[in-house]
Protein backbone atom coordinates (compact mmCIF):
# COMPACT_ATOMS: atom_id res chain seq x y z
CA UNK A 1 0.00 0.00 0.00
CA UNK A 2 1.54 3.29 -0.59
CA UNK A 3 1.65 5.72 2.25
CA UNK A 4 1.63 9.21 1.89
CA UNK A 5 2.00 11.75 5.25
CA UNK A 6 -0.93 13.74 6.63
CA UNK A 7 -0.32 17.64 6.28
CA UNK A 8 -3.22 18.88 8.13
CA UNK A 9 -6.90 17.99 9.70
CA UNK A 10 -10.39 19.66 8.69
CA UNK A 11 -14.00 18.28 9.64
CA UNK A 12 -16.77 17.70 7.21
CA UNK A 13 -19.98 18.56 7.56
CA UNK A 14 -21.19 15.99 10.02
CA UNK A 15 -18.09 16.75 12.37
CA UNK A 16 -15.87 14.20 11.54
CA UNK A 17 -12.26 14.33 10.99
CA UNK A 18 -10.39 14.31 7.57
CA UNK A 19 -6.80 14.29 7.16
CA UNK A 20 -5.50 15.89 3.78
CA UNK A 21 -2.84 13.96 2.50
CA UNK A 22 0.36 15.11 0.38
CA UNK A 23 -0.85 13.95 -2.18
CA UNK A 24 -3.87 15.70 -2.01
CA UNK A 25 -6.25 12.57 -1.60
CA UNK A 26 -8.07 12.93 1.55
CA UNK A 27 -9.24 10.57 4.62
CA UNK A 28 -11.66 10.65 7.17
CA UNK A 29 -9.94 9.58 10.68
CA UNK A 30 -12.79 8.73 12.48
CA UNK A 31 -13.25 7.77 16.20
CA UNK A 32 -16.16 4.71 16.47
CA UNK A 33 -15.14 2.08 19.20
CA UNK A 34 -15.06 -0.83 18.88
CA UNK A 35 -15.00 -0.82 15.22
CA UNK A 36 -12.16 2.04 15.00
CA UNK A 37 -10.41 3.83 18.01
CA UNK A 38 -8.52 6.77 17.40
CA UNK A 39 -9.06 9.03 20.38
CA UNK A 40 -6.19 11.32 19.39
CA UNK A 41 -8.56 12.99 16.47
CA UNK A 42 -10.68 14.26 19.26
CA UNK A 43 -7.86 16.88 20.38
CA UNK A 44 -5.93 19.48 18.57
CA UNK A 45 -3.00 18.07 20.30
CA UNK A 46 -3.75 14.62 19.40
CA UNK A 47 -4.01 16.01 15.57
CA UNK A 48 -0.85 17.62 15.48
CA UNK A 49 0.95 14.83 16.86
CA UNK A 50 0.09 12.75 13.46
CA UNK A 51 0.89 15.65 11.19
CA UNK A 52 3.98 14.21 8.67
CA UNK A 53 2.84 10.47 9.89
CA UNK A 54 2.58 8.53 7.00
CA UNK A 55 -0.98 6.98 6.03
CA UNK A 56 -2.04 4.23 3.33
CA UNK A 57 -3.93 6.29 0.61
CA UNK A 58 -6.19 3.47 -0.92
CA UNK A 59 -6.66 6.57 -4.05
CA UNK A 60 -2.75 6.37 -4.70
CA UNK A 61 -2.84 2.67 -4.94
CA UNK A 62 -5.36 2.75 -7.31
CA UNK A 63 -3.91 5.12 -9.38
CA UNK A 64 -1.01 3.02 -9.79
CA UNK A 65 -2.70 -0.06 -10.55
Amino acid sequence: MIEQPIVGFRQDAEGHWIADLQCGHSQHMRHQPPWTVRPWVLTAEGRDRFIGTPIPCPLCEREQR
